[in-house]
């Protein structure tokens, strides 16, 4: 393979040079003889299978190699070394000394790994003036050296990657002789001419954090953010803390800069006025206090970007692994990720008044399949940030290619090297961890150039996504020693995407079954995308009330992105309370518009109206609803003209509003109503509110009868009113005739027949017409009209 193949166009070392070394091994043979029976050391930085076992040969004393300066010598320095020693073991180490053995030249990037991991060899040691002595070693006690040596005296011959050791020679009670108790060992790069061809390396900086914002904003006018927590980011902007340090120090290095948004989002609203709640409780909320860190630390990255290549990632980092692999059987998840694409520039260009590519999607640690790539290009990325360990070479190239890979569809991968990436991802607290880990990583690169040194290739190099202080330190003081050196040059990412791809290349993405599966243990579960959508429907529902809609779509968008965050791996639980949260909060804002509950109501009339209240608690005012009252037994109670009602609605904020509704009553007894809010589309919005209406009125039939009897009261008085008016004028044509009237008949002393012939005659006689100038009646008829709708309902 290529990362194994032997390097081309090595020299050999002078014939002088190659005799003095041969003298100097075989006086030192008895030594070597003792290396070559030690057992395997693993570098410090690595745990040691037997640490927990008593401490023999060469683990008996503990070397570490804390600090090494030039990191690449040139011709005339003098190689400083310094450490540490440890006496592990049981007894005192005496007649002691620290010394320096070059080792030869290594032969392609895999003997590196290969050294790294174990190898007896030692090298020679340089000797003489050039050691540390000491004269015992207690056990337990730690000392400190320092050898310093002219380069010339160190034999480097041919360029190249050589051994260093770092050894610790004595004697114990139980063997009285010079022997290797302790080494450590290293990688010298030697390289003191510039390379005729050198690789071109571009090196990613990200400024990336944890989710740390809400979804919810203050009822005042700026809606002033509110954090779940703020002193976790504040220590990062702080000095000596993870962001301030990758600022700090990126800004004085070629690199190109990897940012998210939200983190930008984040720090921005810390500068002015926010609020961060108490126990993870959104009810309560106490003032943010580090609007001057996040001001320096703001303005000072500004400053650092300025006229610098700037790339970011889509807001908030989405997990493009778990999108792909859990996210897109649940619908509408695919575009969540173009809408944090969209925002991701507007956000960077906001705030850092930079114009930001938005060409690149990283998936984590670079891990690709197909399903992989075609999500992270979906949303208009035309680069995936993969990584060699991922797109592993399978040609015979005998050297690492370039970056880029065509890998269909128009689609580049950006393939960063898997060595140069991962070498500071252990504890680079500890010097002698911080100190092997460079010195590796430019054993690697220089080897990387020399693989090929007449064929310039373009090399990326994507560390981890959130390097701690001490790592960005370390990764620092690799990248400027890197670019002081004669085999490497800085480039941009966009130009190491446009590089001309080798032809050999890897270009065949892998298949899923390829996929780490630790890193797919860590994804996001299908349940977080089915709750993100439900979350999303709620809000799509909700903001189409809203006067001002901007007010939740946006807080809450930017919600929903950092629920896919990337920064959740590893995190199941926070991830699925952040979640919750922002869900929760939601229905607490839908629930703030909605209809007030109604106790039975009594209607005593034939019609009459029915007030129902809409309460609106939020700040904004809401708008197209509409209001629908439905009768469940329209027989006995309708709704205007029939089973039901509608009545648009509008609300300011912090007010309610009633609705008034006619009702018809047809019949007695109860009768249920259902009032409901409905969205203008024909959602429905909100629980629906159900009271019955009690109806007391008198039916139709009553009023008939009641009616009836009134008529025939009126006649029977119009009957009596008749035949007055006809007994009078007949006694007064009586009176004109000189006929008796009816009182001089009951004077009559013996009661004649003439009067009683004359009664009957008055009986018998047909009723006269009546005249047309007759009085109308008194009475009116009676009115049967329903009455006004101003009637108000009793309750």
């Amino acid at each position: 393979m290529a990362e194994a193949a032997d390097f081309q166009g090595t020299s050999p070392s002078p014939a002088r040079r190659w005799l003095r070394r041969t003298g100097a091994l075989l006086a030192g043979a008895p030594l070597l003889a003792g290396v070559l029976q030690m057992p395997t050391a693993s570098p410090s930085y690595a745990a040691e299978p037997g640490a927990a076992a008593e401490a023999t040969g060469s683990r008996t004393v503990d070397v570490s190699l804390d600090a090494l300066s030039p990191r690449v010598p040139a011709d005339g320095d003098t190689l400083t070394v310094s450490g540490r020693i440890v006496n592990k073991g049981k007894q005192a180490v005496t007649a002691a000394h620290v010394g320096l053995r070059v080792g030869p030249t290594l032969n392609g990037r895999s003997a590196i790994d290969d050294a790294a991991k174990s190898n007896p060899y030692a090298g020679t040691e340089v000797g003489g003036k050039y050691v540390a002595k000491f004269a015992k070693l207690a056990p337990g006690v730690p000392q400190t050296f320092s050898i310093s040596v002219p380069v010339d005296k160190l034999d480097l011959g041919a360029d190249g990657v050589y051994q260093l050791g770092v050894t610790l020679t004595g004697r114990t009670t139980a063997a009285a002789y010079d022997q290797i108790l302790g080494i450590e060992r290293t990688f010298l790069p030697w390289q003191p001419e510039a390379s005729d061809t050198k690789s071109r390396t571009t090196y990613l900086w990200p400024l990336i954090s944890t989710s740390h914002m809400t979804a919810e904003t203050g009822s005042n006018e700026q809606q002033t953010p509110v954090f779940a927590d703020d002193d976790d980011l504040a220590a990062e902007l702080s000095p000596g803390g993870r962001l301030e340090q990758l600022l700090s120090l990126g800004k004085d290095l070629d690199i190109t800069w990897v940012v998210d948004p939200d983190l930008l989002a984040s720090v921005d609203a810390m500068t002015r006025s926010y609020r961060v709640q108490v126990n993870g409780s959104s009810s309560t909320t106490t003032a943010g206090t580090h609007q001057a860190v996040a001001k320096k630390w703001l303005g000072e990255l500004e400053k650092a970007v300025e006229d610098e290549e700037v790339v970011a990632l889509p807001f908030a980092d989405p997990d493009l692994a778990s999108l792909a692999h859990n996210g897109t059987p649940v619908t509408g998840s695919l575009s969540h990720l173009k809408d944090a694409t969209t925002v991701a520039a507007t956000t960077v260009e906001s705030i850092l008044h930079v114009t930001p590519s938005t060409d690149y999607a990283w998936p984590v640690d670079g891990a690709i399949d197909p399903s992989i790539v075609k999500v992270a290009t979906s949303a208009g990325a035309d680069a995936v940030l993969s990584r060699s360990d991922s797109l592993q070479e399978t040609g015979a190239l005998p050297y690492t290619p370039s970056a880029a890979r065509p890998i269909g569809g128009g689609t580049t991968a950006v393939v960063a090297d898997a060595r140069l990436s991962t070498a500071f991802q252990g504890d680079m607290t500890v010097a002698g961890n911080s100190t092997l880990a460079v010195q590796r990583f430019l054993a690697q690169s220089l080897m990387l150039t020399r693989q090929a040194p007449d064929k310039q290739r373009s090399v990326v190099v994507a560390p981890q996504r959130m390097p701690t202080a001490s790592q960005a330190q370390t990764m620092a003081q690799a990248l400027t020693a890197l670019q002081d050196g004669n085999w490497s040059e800085s480039a941009e990412l966009s130009a190491a995407t446009k590089a001309k791809p080798d032809a050999g290349a890897t270009t065949r993405v892998p298949a899923a079954s390829s996929y780490p599966r630790s890193l797919r243990k860590q994804e996001l579960p299908e349940d977080t995308f089915v709750q993100i959508e439900r979350t999303q429907k709620k809000l799509n529902s909700f903001q189409v009330i809203l006067s001002d809609k901007s007010r939740v779509v946006t807080p809450f968008g930017r919600a929903v992105d950092r629920s896919m965050s990337t920064s959740w791996r590893g995190r199941a639980v926070e991830a699925q309370a952040y979640l919750d949260g922002v869900e929760d909060y939601l229905d607490g804002l839908i629930e703030g518009v909605g209809l007030i509950d109604k106790s039975e109501a009594k209607l005593s009339g034939r019609s009459a109206t029915i007030p129902v209240t809409v309460q609106n608690n939020l700040v904004q005012g809401v708008d197209h609803l509409v209001l629908r009252l439905t009768s469940t037994q329209p027989s006995r109670l309708s709704i205007g003209d029939g089973p039901f009602q509608e009545q648009p609605v509008a609300v300011s904020g912090g007010h309610s509003q009633s609705v008034k509704f006619t009702t018809n009553a047809h019949a007695n007894g109860r009768a249920g109503v259902i009032a409901q809010l409905y969205t203008e589309d024909g959602r429905a919005y909100g629980p629906p509110v159900a009271f019955d209406v009690k109806v007391t009125e008198i039916t139709a039939t009553v009023m008939l009868v009641i009616a009836g009897g009134v008529l025939l009261l009126v006649l029977a008085g119009f009957r009596m009113y008749t035949q007055r008016k006809r007994e009078a004028a007949r006694q007064a044509a009586l009176e004109a005739d000189g006929a008796p009237t009816d009182e001089s008949a009951e004077h009559t002393a013996d009661g004649t027949e003439g009067g009683r012939d004359q009664a009957s005659t008055t009986e018998s006689r047909a009723p006269d017409p009546e005249h047309p100038s007759d009085p109308s009646p008194d009475t009116a008829p009676e009115i049967t009209d329903p009455s006004g709708t101003g009637e108000r309902v009793d309750r």
